[in-house]
């Protein structure tokens, strides 16, 4: 049985408060990671710990596979929010992220974590390799994200990093682009002899009814105990790391594969005072780091067209999703060798 408390995040500090739902608590704050950047924001106060109740539930459980299997779009569905960035280029997911749905008497922590990489050694990629192995290390459930009627050696990879002794599931992501529903039924049974999964679960993240039958099947899984967040909690990341990786988002979706995948984002100023016509108004400053003095022209785009139109798409769908108007400065720098830096790697924020 796990304790009523969840296991210590060494990325968190005391003055970093969970994202809320927008819609349920509107304009609400969220403190950045160190005091020297709460210093420019007004107090808040302590967010008061949950009650616990009689026949709560509440656990972990980690979303695994390998890149671009649609691990966090099934985790923003899961959560009922855009809370992990999503695009069509491998790599995007870059750090644990934590995504929180409370239903009823249950509280699922849903871990989303990067794909685990096969290739290219570089010290970015045994980051990555070094979040997934941690995030499967200690949860009461494991989802194993697969494209239904697929199985290649990334995948393969992936399984062998679990752990005997906690129960996995085998979602069968992406059923929507199966043809022929018949080849599923073989591909299950060659799925089981692979591994002793305790249930199978073919599904689309893109269908709300797959989602709410996926939820009924891990509340099964969830311990009975206090939960750990209050119930209108969405992640433990701060707004400043969810603005890095909305900017990040765009740049990948606007420069396609023509962007190499080491290309990061800095949060240089995040600042927030009170609006003029709006409850909340954020100044946000980031720098795009990139690898190549070409790759920064790529970026910048004609007359810098491309970058502005990486600010603009930035800066709509964070007024949106934290509620404040925003204002927002990008700027490109190169760096070159950063991925390859495990002292640059570690400053740019990953573990």
């Amino acid at each position: 049985m796990r304790t009523n408390n969840p296991p210590a995040d060494p990325e968190r500090t005391a003055h970093e408060q969970p994202m809320r739902r927008p819609v349920q608590i509107a304009g609400v704050t969220i403190q950045p990671r160190d005091a020297s950047e709460g210093a420019a924001l007004p107090p808040m106060a302590a967010t008061p710990a949950p009650v616990p109740v009689a026949g709560q539930r509440c656990g972990l459980v980690a979303i695994v596979g390998k890149p671009n299997v649609g691990k966090s779009t099934l985790l923003n569905a899961l959560v009922g929010q855009k809370i992990s960035i999503t695009s069509r280029k491998a790599q995007t997911t870059r750090h644990r992220i934590t995504g929180i749905r409370t239903q009823g008497v249950s509280q699922f922590v849903f871990v989303d974590t990067p794909g685990f990489q096969t290739i290219h050694g570089t010290a970015l990629n045994k980051s990555l390799n070094k979040t997934v192995v941690g995030a499967v290390s200690d949860v009461d459930l494991v989802l194993f994200v697969v494209e239904a009627g697929s199985f290649t050696t990334a995948d393969a990879k992936v399984l062998a990093l679990l752990k005997p002794g906690i129960p996995v599931l085998l979602v069968a992501n992406k059923l929507d682009n199966v043809h022929r529903r018949g080849d599923i039924a073989p591909w299950l049974q060659s799925m089981q002899e692979r591994h002793a999964f305790t249930e199978f679960v073919p599904m689309s993240a893109k269908q709300p009814k797959d989602i709410e039958r996926l939820l009924g099947i891990c509340e099964k899984y969830l311990p009975e105990q206090a939960w750990w967040h209050a119930e209108d909690e969405l992640t433990d990341r701060s707004e400043k790391f969810l603005a890095s990786e909305m900017v990040r988002e765009k740049l990948f979706r606007l420069t396609g594969d023509e962007l190499p995948y080491t290309s990061t984002v800095v949060i240089d100023k995040f600042e927030e005072e009170a609006g003029r016509t709006s409850k909340r108004m954020l100044r946000i400053a980031a720098t795009i780091v990139v690898e190549r003095e070409g790759h920064k022209a790529m970026v910048i785009g004609d007359k810098g067209e491309k970058l502005k139109r990486i600010g603009t798409e930035t800066r709509m769908e964070l007024e949106k999703l934290l509620d404040a108007k925003v204002f927002i400065e990008l700027w490109v720098k190169v760096r070159s060798g950063w991925a390859d830096d495990e002292a640059r790697v570690r400053s740019f924020g990953y573990e």
